[in-house]
């Protein structure tokens, strides 16, 4: 893989993202920031795979900046509901008032309980990176932790359906475990962990 250079914009409004990245890529000497830093909008997401979604990021970034751009685009897929959420992730929690994660995984056991989906109910989180250069040159890095839905919600740390995923080998969900815990076996750390792997080849 090529060299990213000293400045990589995370295509991102979320600071934790950046927050994380930041801590990754720093100590190699690359400046990290977002999409906040230049005022960039929200691009809007209309693929139907997670690598299509992370492009559509990924280049609004890069041609408005000019700079080699980060994206990932992540989600849960349940085998139960053939893949939903998936790239709909976030979207199950929309509401008038903004996102109910409670609220997307109560639909997610509502849809399961009404398939009589067999147990175990097993799913995925999957996160998928794409880093793509001023050129257009792109490399996309890959991560999954498999799983199972459980109910009832367990746990009251993590994010978004953290609190229904039991991820295998484990006993608890990724709700119940605190940040380092989870984010030492999580989709994006899988990904992440083969992008730096690339990265220290270069």
């Amino acid at each position: 893989m090529r060299k990213i250079g000293d400045t990589l914009l995370i295509a991102t409004h979320n600071r934790g993202k950046l927050d994380e990245f930041r801590a990754i890529l720093g100590p190699r000497g690359i400046t990290c920031r977002s999409n906040v830093d230049f005022e960039l909008p929200e691009p809007e997401e209309t693929e139907e795979t997670f690598l299509g979604n992370a492009r559509i990021k990924a280049r609004a970034a890069m041609v408005a900046t000019g700079l080699p751009a980060l994206a990932d685009d992540s989600g849960i897929v349940i085998d139960g509901l053939d893949g939903a959420p998936g790239v709909h992730t976030a979207d199950w929690a929309e509401t008038p008032d903004g996102r109910d994660f409670r609220l997307a995984m109560k639909r997610a056991w509502d849809e399961l309980e009404a398939r009589d989906a067999p147990e175990p109910r097993t799913a995925r989180f999957h996160a998928t990176l794409l880093l793509m250069w001023p050129d257009g040159a792109e490399a996309i890095f890959e991560g999954e932790v498999p799983g199972r839905i459980v109910w009832p919600m367990r746990g009251e740390t993590g994010h978004g359906y953290d609190p229904i995923f039991m991820p295998d080998g484990h006993d608890r969900t990724f709700g119940e475990m605190d940040a380092a815990e989870k984010n030492a076996i999580s989709h994006r750390a899988v990904a992440v962990a083969k992008m730096v792997a690339a990265l220290e080849a270069t």
